[in-house]
């Protein structure tokens, strides 16, 4: 890799790769896609599930779709998805014990927008998983700080939830990987 690195660093980057799924194996390499199922059900009505933004990754069609594989939409009233903002605390707090009780789903998106607020979301998550559905579920979702003024979400936030950092794949084959594995063998047949 020395030498690599010394007479083509241009190939520095793909020597290194080659290096590591030698000896370490190919996983460390290859990003698989993400897999929103299993995800789900590692989850509970008692933990949340916490998605780090990135660019060019949104997670609410992958939440979207797993609730309508499993029943959950906004036309049944069972799923509630709220973009958080100024004056969204209310709606979100109603929503949380309503679908709470109800055993629906609420996604809660861009908290890092609602720094002041999220001590509260913290103990209201709480509350509702004393008694929550078991069918209940919480997703939320926020971008971690850019400068180092800026808050960061709150530790005991963090350690409840599940989670869930989803980039944008960094190479061709895993970015065609991800596309494809958005079609199942039905409509690839």
């Amino acid at each position: 890799l020395v030498l690599v690195r010394a007479m083509r660093p241009d190939r520095a980057t793909y020597a290194m790769s080659e290096y590591i799924s030698d000896t370490m194996g190919q996983e460390y390499v290859f990003q698989p896609p993400f897999d929103m199922k299993s995800t789900y059900q590692e989850s509970s009505a008692s933990t949340p599930m916490f998605f780090v933004l990135f660019p060019g990754v949104d997670p609410t069609p992958w939440v979207e779709a797993l609730g309508k594989n499993l029943g959950i939409s906004t036309e049944k009233g069972t799923f509630v998805n709220i973009s958080m903002g100024q004056g969204q605390e209310k709606p979100a707090e109603n929503m949380l014990e309503k679908m709470a009780q109800k055993g629906g789903w609420v996604m809660l998106q861009n908290l890092h927008l609602m720094q002041s607020w999220l001590t509260t979301l913290d103990r209201k998550l709480e509350v509702c998983a004393e008694t929550a559905h078991p069918d209940f579920r919480c997703f939320v979702s926020g971008e971690a700080p850019a400068f180092s003024y800026q808050r960061n979400m709150p530790e005991s936030l963090l350690q409840c939830c599940i989670k869930v950092a989803n980039e944008a794949p960094a190479d061709l084959k895993s970015n065609i990987v991800r596309a494809f594995d958005t079609y199942d063998d039905a409509y690839l047949d």
